[in-house]
């Protein structure tokens, strides 16, 4: 009788071990799952000020005027529901480069650097764009965490039985910051 007692306890913990690290593995998804749509956040803030960005701009560019459709066509493109993330993150790089050029190029514009709201709308693309950087870095490190627990005995077993799968992390290439404006006039 106390041997099946003994199978029972031990039935039990390991049931109870079971619950615990299959909720610990739906936490850090739910975690990656939050953290990645912290990232999109960030970028639709971002695409929404392209906008206010190029209006202001428009009077002062008339010679720039394929950057600024350039902003425009790339925040188009991203905006699209059906993309993948692999797209989504080319276009971002496209669009982070686009950025940086276009922010080399109003150094050109006395008169444009000296507009208020144009200084404004600077401003808070330079911060929106701390913001991504810093959603990213959180994504990534919530895929660090959330590999590993997959990978790792004894949850690997479990994931396993629940179809949990490695995720990706956000790569974004390394993109050429010195872009000198002789590179942007030819």
């Amino acid at each position: 009788m106390t041997i099946i007692y003994i199978l029972l306890a031990i039935v039990f913990i390991l049931l109870l071990v079971y619950i615990s690290l299959r909720n610990r593995l739906i936490v850090l998804k739910n975690k990656v799952e939050y953290a990645h749509g912290s990232v999109d956040a960030m970028l639709k803030q971002r695409y929404d000020l392209i906008p206010n960005l190029v209006t202001v701009v428009k009077e002062y560019m008339k010679y720039e005027k394929s950057l600024l459709e350039k902003l425009i066509q790339l925040r188009s493109e991203v905006k699209k529901q059906d993309l993948t993330d692999i797209e989504k993150a080319n276009i971002n790089k496209q669009l982070d480069h686009t950025i940086k050029t276009f922010n080399v190029t109003v150094e050109n514009y006395p008169l444009l650097k000296a507009d208020k709201q144009f200084s404004y709308l600077q401003a808070a693309l330079n911060e929106c764009e701390g913001q991504i950087a810093a959603a990213r870095r959180t994504y990534n490190a919530s895929i660090l965490i959330y590999n590993n627990a997959i990978q790792v005995f004894p949850t690997n077993i479990v994931a396993s039985q629940i179809g949990y799968k490695l995720k990706s992390m956000i790569k974004y290439p390394e993109i050429d910051t010195d872009i000198s404006s002789k590179e942007i006039l030819q």
